[in-house]
């Protein structure tokens, strides 16, 4: 059924009426839509422009003619307003390339990229504690920007050294890297430092292979893994089963190792800060959760005073 509905294409023509166009005849159809099955993104269609404006967050929606004027507004409002702004694409507007520019781009050369190093060795069990970790990666990465997985990452990194290149997040599980990579993104030849989690990194793994395919040079990952969802009760997580090193390396960091003592972690940041990256590095931690207060800042001040310390740097 699921293959059925893969082949349909379905259209909105007013609230009450769907239009359905089958790839060739089929007479059961009719029975088929009885069932409780209409594809989720007639919808969400619908929906969307109103949750958006129920979060007053601006939006347009793209035509095929609109991208640089939209875009061009984007930039506008998000500077003027200091809040996200909203793009909706509407199906087939990009997909079909109706909205690039009638001159197709030349196909770029294949690059070549080495592969990462990394280690093939299994892993002693760890006594380092988290605080203990992020000591020393604060001590050793200086003045550069650092975005922090929520939860106690940065609870912790706070207590340790609150400083104006630190952004904690609050609440976007798994946006930590996202957000590391725009950052080094729009300034290569400096140093942009993330500290994750195992559970936030699990939230969006396919943040490695979009680092690896854009290949940062200054970009710094590094995941401290207690294998447990700690804010939740610690539950465990598959990093106990998977290794997230190696799915950075085949994912095309510069390098990317593991290591679960303080001397091997200091050798690690000093060979990833004297290099090339993308680089990322896995610290296995203990499940220890130092009491240490909460972030004091509201969002719009962690909002402004990193982006200042971001563009002094």
């Amino acid at each position: 059924m699921a293959l059925l509905w893969q082949s349909v294409k379905v259209k909105a023509v007013n609230p009450q009426t769907v239009e359905f166009t089958l790839p060739e005849p089929f007479a059961p159809f009719l029975d088929y839509t009885s069932f409780g099955l209409l594809p989720e993104h007639i919808l969400t269609g619908e929906i969307t422009p109103k949750l958006l404006d129920l979060l007053r967050i601006p939006f347009r929606i793209l035509a095929a003619d609109s991208l640089d004027s939209d875009l061009a507004w984007a930039a506008r409002e998000m500077r003027a307003r200091m809040q996200p702004v909203a793009i909706i694409v509407p199906p087939k507007v990009v997909e079909t390339g109706r909205a690039h520019h009638d001159a197709a781009p030349a196909a770029a050369a294949p690059r070549a990229v080495p592969p990462a190093r990394t280690s093939a060795t299994p892993l002693a069990a760890t006594a380092m504690s988290r605080l203990t970790a992020l000591g020393i990666a604060l001590k050793a990465i200086g003045e550069a920007p650092v975005l922090h997985a929520n939860g106690y990452i940065c609870r912790e990194s706070f207590s340790v050294a609150d400083r104006p290149q630190s952004f904690y997040m609050i609440g976007s599980m798994g946006l930590a890297p996202a957000i590391a990579l725009g950052l080094s993104l729009a300034r290569p030849q400096r140093r942009t430092v993330v500290f994750d989690g195992d559970g936030n990194l699990l939230m969006n793994l396919g943040i490695l292979p979009m680092i690896g395919a854009q290949r940062p040079p200054g970009l710094l990952h590094l995941v401290f893994d207690n294998e447990v969802y700690g804010s939740t009760g610690n539950q465990r997580s598959p990093s106990s089963a998977v290794r997230l090193d190696r799915l950075a390396a085949a994912a095309g960091f510069a390098s990317a190792v593991a290591v679960t003592e303080p001397t091997g972690l200091e050798a690690a940041l000093g060979a990833a800060l004297s290099a090339p990256g993308p680089h990322f590095i896995l610290v296995k931690v203990t499940t220890e959760e130092s009491e240490v207060q909460r972030i004091p800042y509201t969002p719009a001040a962690l909002r402004d005073r990193f982006r200042a310390a971001a563009l002094e740097a």
